[in-house]
This record gives C-alpha cells, sequence and structure tokens, in this order.
C-alpha cells in the first residue's frame, strides 16, 4: 500500500499561512489522524518515510511546515517563542478535527513537541486524542540545548557555497550519523538566495530575534511543567538513547509528572531519532497507535 500526497494549507494563530501536506491512506482509513511537526531548524520533509508508514498503516498523516519554516509563512512580528508555537498547532489541530471528523494524534520532535505539549493545555482536553513526545521534555539539558542553538547559528547568515559544503558541516556536527547517498533530502532544507548561497530554510529571526525560540526562559520552563503535570490523554515519549538534549533524569522527572505515559528508549539513536533510527521509531509510534485503537 502507498500513501496519496497531496499539499495543503492551514492557517496559524496570526492568520499566517502554514503550509503541509496529507498523506492519505489507499483503502480504509481508520484511527486517528496524526499531525507531524518538526523540529526547530527542520521541515516538514523531515517525517517523509514516517508519514508514509503512518499512512500506511491506514491513518490520515498532515507534516506541517512550522511558522519561519520550510515554505510556512515567516512572521513579520519575529514572533518565535514557544508559545507562538503552541497558538498555531491548537488552530491546525482543531482544522484536522474539523477536516477529518476525529481529534489528532499529534506527534512533535523537539520544538514541535513543545508547541504540542502547550497546545494540548491550551486547547484543552478535546484538542488531542493523544500525545508523542520525541527527544523532548520540560528540562531540557543546556549544554545540549547551547551546542544545538550554537550550530544552527553558526551558518545561517553566510550560508554555504554548495550543497556539499552544508553537508561536510552537518557530518562534522553529527559525525556519528551514516552520510547520506545522495543530498536530495538536504536540499530540502535548504534555500538559495539570490546571490546562489545556500542557507537554512528558517528565518534567522527564530534564533537571534526579538521574540526568538529563547524567549522566556525559566518561566517558558515551567508553562511546560505545568502542561505536563496536567497531560489526561494518552501519552508516549519516545528517546534517543544518545540525546545530548534529555538525559535519563529528565525523563525520570518527566514520568513522575505523567505517571500514565509510555516510554520508549531508542538506542543508536541522538537527538534526531526519526533520522537516526526510522525504523525504529516507526514502529514506536505505531504500537502507540495501534494501542490507542484497542488492537493490542
Amino acid at each position: 500500500m502507498q500513501d496519496m500526497k497531496s499539499r495543503i494549507e492551514f492557517r496559524g494563530s496570526s492568520d499566517n499561512l502554514l503550509i503541509a501536506d496529507r498523506h492519505a491512506p489507499r483503502g480504509d482509513v481508520h484511527g486517528n489522524p496524526v499531525v507531524l511537526l518538526h523540529g526547530g531548524g527542520q521541515t516538514r520533509h523531515a517525517w517523509g518515510g514516517a508519514a508514509r508508514r503512518i499512512a500506511d498503516a491506514g491513518h490520515t498523516a498532515f507534516t506541517v511546515d512550522q511558522r519561519g519554516h520550510g515554505a510556512s509563512a515567516w512572521l513579520e512580528s519575529k514572533a518565535y517563542a514557544f508559545d507562538d508555537y503552541a497558538a498555531d498547532a491548537v488552530n491546525l489541530c482543531r482544522d484536522v478535527a474539523e477536516r477529518c471528523g476525529k481529534p489528532p494524534v499529534l506527534v512533535g520532535a523537539s520544538l514541535g513537541g513543545i508547541s504540542g505539549l502547550m497546545a494540548a493545555h491550551l486547547g484543552g482536553p478535546d484538542l488531542l486524542a493523544g500525545l508523542v513526545l520525541v527527544d523532548i521534555t520540560p528540562h531540557m539539558d543546556a549544554d545540549g540545548v547551547s551546542r544545538i542553538q550554537g550550530f544552527m547559528a553558526e551558518r545561517m547568515h553566510d550560508g554555504f557555497a554548495t550543497l556539499e559544503e552544508a553537508a561536510a558541516a552537518i557530518a562534522a556536527y553529527l559525525p556519528n550519523r551514516p552520510k547520506p547517498r545522495s543530498l536530495e533530502g538536504l536540499a530540502k532544507n535548504l534555500r538559495q538566495g539570490a546571490d546562489g548561497r545556500y542557507r537554512w530554510h528558517w528565518d534567522p529571526a527564530f534564533i537571534d530575534g526579538p521574540r526568538s525560540i529563547s524567549t522566556g526562559g525559566e518561566t517558558a520552563q515551567q508553562h511546560l511543567i505545568d502542561a505536563a503535570r496536567q497531560l489526561s490523554i494518552p501519552v508516549l515519549l519516545v528517546r534517543g538513547q544518545q540525546s545530548e538534549l534529555v538525559t535519563e533524569e529528565a525523563v525520570l522527572a518527566f514520568r513522575e509528572m505523567v505517571p500514565h505515559a509510555d516510554f520508549v528508549d531508542v538506542s543508536g539513536a541522538g537527538h534526531m531519532v526519526a533520522g537516526d533510527r526510522n525504523d525504529a521509531f516507526n514502529d514506536a509510534v505505531l504500537g502507540f497507535l495501534d494501542k490507542l485503537e484497542g488492537r493490542i
């Protein structure tokens, strides 16, 4: 079975354009739709393999470029704080529920997980049918955050002369990840400017703007903790066993806050779990979806 993919549009909380791909199963559709939100600095194309597997299993999947990323609009207000992304996620999930007739399961990696966690709190208990947090909890390792944001910021203005140069920078940052066979996937995360240089496909204000991803500090973290403690929907936490962002202590703290949550630790994976171990990641998500439907 192969899914049918089509490009669609949503609107965020600021009436900002959000571009998505809808992956529809060929055959019977069952269960809840699934919304997949990428991590900071990525695009909806990071979910290609996962979305196909989810659609093959009979669920309608939506992969979405979050505000300021990919083909979605850059905000004139440069509003890229956690609660801005959460407000978009509320709008998005309500729209998906209206289109599909059922509330979605939200799968969020890093920034996408933060968006989903806060949206579940802001949108109320009926917004989501379930939540999958991919290598993210309210307690993020400060050194890991600094390292990730440092890599993102290093070349965000100057860019790269070629795709090969960008690939070399990623390989130096992630030396344990196998090199891709082609640069086709990388090209979807870059945009080529009028000067011919390749830059990351996201608004630099996400990192260095007046309302950047770092806005809020400890207050933002407390909001995440409060949101986690009030989760009543089914939850799955998927961690990369070699994560630079989510420690074992952070997992323990999360499981104390959300005692009903399921947990999968993916060996051989770092923060980019879906990219490092796509099959293991997909198996974890599909198992969670089957559990929601009472299949296991």
